[in-house]
């Protein structure tokens, strides 16, 4: 991992990238995960990879928006970018302008331009188009979706070891598909299974 040098171009390269991410966020930020991953991680090496799952699993884990992962890769590429957290008031300013950098430009077009589109679909909802448009996305989010839980799994390496995970996604994805089964109580089962260091 190398860290971000924090000059006026980096930032707003980071900038530009998100916000043109944003645009690509069908079916919410979570969905251009893999992309943030492989210009964060793999390309730039902003972020480690331990960095980067653990800021989704965290803020996935927390009450509020999905989007917040987006404000959790933006502080850990600023603080990184000051010298960590024992660097002082420096790291800290750089990790609030990483969160107000990335937030800005995942949030702004995308939404300039959900609320144009939605008051133009809606004003027009009878045509062929709008409505084969709204048929022909739920395939897209579905298969962005599997392509972010891939690359969460990627984590998990060792198989052997991992097999009751593997198995409580397997049962959790029957579940959601199959019965009406309210998802806060498969996710309260997740966590005490994860307390009680089942998974």
């Amino acid at each position: 991992m190398t860290a971000m040098t924090p000059d006026a171009a980096n930032w707003l390269n980071l900038f530009t990238h998100f916000a043109s991410l944003s645009l690509l966020g069908v079916g919410g930020a979570i969905t251009t995960a893999p992309d943030m991953h492989r210009y964060l991680v793999y390309q730039n090496g902003w972020l480690s990879d331990a960095q980067f799952t653990s800021s989704i699993a965290l803020s996935q884990a927390a009450p509020g928006p999905n989007v917040l992962f987006v404000a959790l890769l933006g502080w850990n590429v600023g603080l990184n970018a000051g010298g960590g957290p024992g660097a002082g008031w420096t790291a800290w300013s750089l990790a609030l302008l990483g969160v107000l950098i990335t937030m800005v430009a995942i949030m702004l077009p995308s939404s300039v331009l959900t609320y144009t589109a939605t008051r133009w679909a809606h004003k027009n909802r009878q045509l062929r188009a709008v409505r084969a448009f709204k048929t022909g996305m739920a395939p897209i989010v579905i298969a962005l979706l599997i392509a972010t839980g891939w690359l969460l799994t990627g984590s998990h390496d060792h198989p052997a070891r991992d097999w009751p995970l593997w198995l409580l996604t397997a049962v959790a994805t029957v579940l959601v598909w199959r019965t009406k089964i309210h998802l806060l109580w498969m996710i309260g089962a997740g966590a005490v299974l994860g307390a009680l260091g089942v998974v």
